[in-house]
Parts: C-alpha cells; structure tokens; sequence
C-alpha cells in the first residue's frame, strides 16, 4: 500500500461506525481524518511512526513539561492512596466497627457512586478557570475528610464521611491527566499515558507497605489514614507552588482573556448535541474498566487473608508484588499502544488476563500466588494505562478536563457495586481451603466476573472508535471559540461598515467635482 493512500471517509451513525471500527482493528494501517487551513478534510490511511527510544522520548519534555506531569502524577498517587487505605483494611474495619466485610465495602460502594458529581463539578471549573486551583482544592479537603474518617465514631460517621470523600474525590482525575498529558509530544503520549495511569497503582503500591508497616491490629488502619491525609495535603499545597498550566493560558488568550458562563455551557450544550454517541460509548468502556479494575484487585487483600488463610504480612507481601505488576505493565503496554494502536493494546490485554484467571487464584503458596498476581495485574493495568490518553484524544478538544473525568466516573458510578457485590457472593457461598476448612468463596467469584469483564472489554474496544494521534495542542478552552468567532463577526460587520462609508464619502466627492 503505497503511503498515505486515500481512505474512506470516516464512518458517522452508530451501527456504520462499529462496522468501520471492527474491519479498521485488522489493518494495520491507522484511518486519519485531516483538516487543512481551510477547514477542508480528507481522509487517509497513516502508517503507526516506529517505536522511539523511552529516553529519548523523556528527552522531548521540556523541564516545565515535566514539572505539570510529575504533579498530576502526584495527584492520582495521593487519590489512589486514599481510596484504597480502606478496600486493602477490609478486614481491619469489619473488626472495628462490629460489623461484616460486606457493609464495610458499602463505603466503597458511596465513595464510587458519588465521585461522578464531583467529575462534573470540578471538570467543568477545570475547563472554566484553569487546573491549578480546583485540584489545589480537591488534595486539600480530601486530606481533611481523611483525618474525619479517623475520628468517626460509629459505622453511620463513618458512611456519611465517605460519602463527602467520594465528592471530593472525584474531581482528581480529569484535572490531573489534562495537566499531565496535554503538554506532552504526541509520539511520547502513550508511554507518558501509561506512567500516568500507573499512579493509581502506585498509590495501591504504597497504601499496602504502609499496611504491611503497622501491622495487623485492629486500631492500626488509622495509622494508614493519617499518612493518606498528609499526602493529599502535601501534594495540594505543592500545586500552589507552581503556575498554571501553560497550554491553558496560552488557548485561553489565543480565545478570549475572559470566558463568560454563557459561552461556556452554551458550547457545553452543543458539544453534547453533537458528541452525545462518544460520550455513550467512553461511559460504557469506562463501566467496564472500572468493573475490570475493582473486581480483580479491591479484594485481592480479602481473598488471601480468608480463603488462602495468609497472615497480614503474607497478604500485604502479596498485595504489593501484584500491583508492581500492574505499575509494569501499564508502562509498557501504554507505550507499546503509540505503535501497536490504543485499540489493539487494550483488546489484546484483556484477553490474556482472562486466560490468567485459573493461575491467579487456584495456587494455594505465597511465591506461586505473588506471581500469578504479578502478570495478572501486569495484563489488567496494562489495558488501563491506555485509558488517559485515549479518553484524551476521544473528547472534544475544548473540553479535556470535564469530559475523560466525567465519562471515567459515570462509570466508575454504575460500577460502585462491584466491590459490595464479589464480598455479598463470596461470603454466601464457601469452598475448601487448603487446610480443609471451609472458607469463603473469594477466588471463583472473582475468576467468573473478571472473565465476564475481559470479554466484554475486548468487544467493546473491538468496535469503538480510535483517534491516535489526534492534534489539539492549541485548541481554545470551551467558551472562548464561539467567543471568538462572534468576536471575529463584529469584526468583520465594522470592516464592511467602514468600507461602505468610504464608498458613499468617495461617491459624494465626484459628485461634487462633477
């Protein structure tokens, strides 16, 4: 095929699109819909560029990339940390309250429900006033509900609290990829997509060593939540260090210097007239990955700790080793996916974890078990780390900080259950350990949903839409195009007025000299 051949335009309505997305997936040539100066588009068939070198391609952020990334990687670290401070101490919980593992992850189940509000609302002040002050408030308060939950003294405090958490913490993810990715190369944005993504393991990473570090007892969770509090306090106010994020400046002035709240949810409403099947379709695969990600690791620690009878340490050993994995793989299939394609690499994932799932729970050994959790989670955030910079380059320009937020927690919003779901099941039904005690089916309840989950990821991936690639460096923020453009009408109105009162003034003075 010679390059870049000419292609078919790219496919509009639903069902056209699936067929499109499906036939695409098995060339190995990308469709790419072009946009000249004129507002003419062509479409083409583009060859993936060849994997570059990873320092090389850490070489093309300047110092102030890095800075705006390594922030936004802090933040989804922190958020990490505080969500899971609570799914890894399940047990510790149930203990301290009196109550069963099943209604201590109904915080779980709240925290995830009501993030999507927090999406909506911080995403559009993202998009509106910048992403320096609304993540400085986000980190902030998540810290203080922290330090709440420490002090909530019976098991209702303790839902209602986590209830606010959820709307706080929300607001993080959208906010922290924008800034992180939307300065980043294009040829460099899968393997910074896939670094970024693995601060929610990271976060995972370092919430099990700090369970690992306090031990066992009952009243040792609260330890665990102090340390989540100072992160997210500390990451908030070193965002107050550092200035806004450049692109958004320079779109915003390249707009308007002032967006005005008409102009912003009057382009709102037309972004959703127009995208309203993209936005369907991200909060579907977001259902599916955030079920993906909840049901194979939220109760990783449970399912070591009761069916496999480890102690704290063993299960804690456990917990880290599998999310080193997930940290490994999200790094590497990201990047690969800058080649391979986003589609490809998520597809391809999710299927072999699914023909992992026998190895991840029938070992009944520490090392057989830490290692079969490694790949596991290897090929599990290994799809994910795809996720940011293709919710990037599937959103409509103007609006890169509302919409992957609010499309990731609608979803995570319909998944809130999982959690509450696998320990409800799990603790209904039991099996025979290892020591012939009966004890509580984790592991076939969570092998059977995350083989469901896989399947329904690749299918979904398989026949969704692709833009790798896509340019939207100097797009204006949302509000300031339609600005612009009633900006450049007036403009254009006072010209022709200007020239027609020139031609009258000309047309008098022949008249005169006449």
């Amino acid at each position: 095929m010679a390059p870049n051949e000419d292609a078919a335009p790219v496919a509009k309505g639903t069902i056209a699109t699936m067929k499109q997305s499906w036939t695409d997936l098995f060339r190995w040539r990308q469709r790419v819909a072009i946009t000249n100066e004129y507002g003419e588009t062509t479409t083409e068939w583009q060859s993936p560029e060849p994997l570059q070198n990873p320092l090389k391609l850490f070489t093309q952020l300047s110092a102030r990339d890095w800075v705006f990334f390594l922030v936004g990687l802090a933040a989804w670290t922190a958020d990490a940390f505080d969500f899971h401070a609570l799914s890894i101490q399940t047990v510790k919980l149930a203990a301290y309250y009196d109550t069963t593992k099943t209604n201590v992850t109904t915080a779980i189940t709240l925290t995830l429900l009501l993030r999507s509000v927090g999406a909506a609302f911080f995403g559009l002040a993202g998009d509106k006033f910048g992403r320096k002050w609304p993540m400085v408030v986000n980190m902030i308060v998540l810290g203080l509900l922290q330090i709440a939950t420490i002090y909530s003294a019976t098991f209702q405090q303790f839902l209602a609290v986590r209830s606010l958490f959820g709307l706080f913490m929300g607001g993080v993810y959208g906010n922290a990829i924008a800034m992180a990715l939307e300065n980043c190369p294009v040829n460099a944005r899968g393997l910074m997509s896939g670094i970024l993504q693995q601060g929610y393991s990271f976060g995972y990473v370092l919430a099990a060593c700090a369970n690992l570090g306090v031990g066992g007892s009952t009243e040792s969770w609260k330890t665990v939540f102090w340390i989540a509090a100072g992160l997210s306090i500390a990451v908030g106010l070193i965002r107050i260090c550092f200035p806004e994020s450049q692109q958004f400046l320079a779109a915003k002035r390249a707009g308007k210097p002032k967006v005005t709240p008409a102009a912003f949810f009057r382009e709102t409403r037309a972004m959703l007239a127009k995208e309203w099947r993209m936005c369907i379709y991200c909060v579907i695969l977001m259902t599916w990955f955030n079920y993906y990600s909840h049901t194979s690791q939220d109760s990783y620690t449970t399912f070591l700790l009761t069916q496999k009878e480890f102690k704290n340490a063993a299960a804690s050993r456990g917990s880290i080793i599998m999310k080193v994995g997930a940290c490994v793989g999200g790094t590497i299939i990201g990047y690969l996916s800058q080649f391979v394609g986003r589609r490809r690499a998520m597809v391809g994932a999710a299927l072999i974890s699914g023909c992992l799932i026998p190895a991840w729970i029938l070992p009944t050994g520490e090392p057989s078990l830490s290692a079969s959790g490694f790949f596991m989670q290897f090929f599990v955030q290994g799809a994910w780390g795809v996720i940011p910079i293709h919710l990037n380059e599937l959103s409509p320009p103007a609006f890169r900080s509302s919409f992957p937020g609010i499309t990731y927690q609608v979803g995570n919003m319909i998944s809130s259950p999982s959690a509450q779901i696998v320990n409800a099941i799990s603790e209904s039904h039991h099996v025979r350990a290892a020591s012939g005690d009966r004890v509580e089916a984790y592991g076939p309840t969570m092998g059977v949903a995350t083989a469901i989950i896989a399947v329904g990821i690749a299918v979904t991936a398989a026949l969704g839409p692709e833009k790798r690639g896509s340019r939207f460096e100097t797009t204006a923020p949302a509000g300031a195009e339609q600005d612009v453009v009633v900006k450049r009408r007036e403009s254009r109105s006072e010209d022709a007025y200007e020239s027609e009162g020139q031609l009258e003034k000309g047309s008098e003075a022949k008249l005169e000299k006449a």
